[in-house]
Parts: C-alpha cells; structure tokens; sequence
C-alpha cells in the first residue's frame, strides 16, 4: 500500500489518506481481503496522529470500502458489495423521500431515469 500525505494541500490528512485508501481499494490495486497496516503502524510512518488514521479508516468502514474484524485487523472489503449497499442505501433514501413529497411510483422512477440518464452521459 502507497500512501502519501501532503501537508501543503488543502483537503485534511484524513482525507487524503480516506481518499487513497479507498481509490486503491476500488480499483483493485488492493486486493479484497489485504489487510491493512494497524493505526498507529500506518500514523507512525506518515508522521500522522494515530486519532487521524483512526479517523481515516472509521470514514473508510462508514463507506463500505474496509472492515475492521475486531482484534484481527482492518482488511479491504468486497466492493461489490460495498457498492451495492451504499447505492441500495441511496435508492431507499430517494424512495422514502419522493414518497413524503406526493410523488406515485410512475414520477419518481421517471425521476430516476433522467438522473441516470444525465449521469451517465456526463463526460
């Protein structure tokens, strides 16, 4: 696992260390199951505050993209899985809320389709 932390940067160590973990982790360069180093292995060689990484991998198990197995570690999760939960998590959030605004089932998946539609034809 390569990590870098820019102190210069703007967003915070957390961060960036949340956003390399989990970019690395969907892209596969680490694998489903890598364990990850212990928090305060990881703060010791990026010079970070243990409370930082903690904070880093709390925010990445949150995502989906880790999970911690108590005493045994912090290992990369499946990100299909992961995936899968937080768009199904996502769906059922847009559900209940065009629900509560009056929508029938016919508006609020045609809703959907043009959010999609526009997504996925975004460059």
């Amino acid at each position: 696992m390569k990590v870098t932390i820019d102190p210069a940067a703007t967003a915070a160590p957390y961060e960036q260390l949340r956003a390399q973990i989990a970019d690395q982790a969907r892209s596969g360069r680490l694998p489903v199951g890598y364990r990850l180093p212990t928090v305060r292995g990881l703060a010791d060689d990026l010079g970070l505050a243990a409370n930082t990484v903690a904070k880093a991998y709390r925010a990445l198990e949150a995502d989906g993209v880790v999970e911690t197995r108590g005493r045994n570690g912090t290992f990369v999760a499946a990100a299909g899985d992961a995936a899968a939960r937080e768009a199904a998590a996502a769906a059922l959030a847009y559900a209940e809320r065009a629900r509560r605004l009056g929508l029938d089932r016919a508006a609020a998946q045609a809703a959907v389709e043009d959010a999609i539609r526009a997504a996925y034809a975004a460059p």
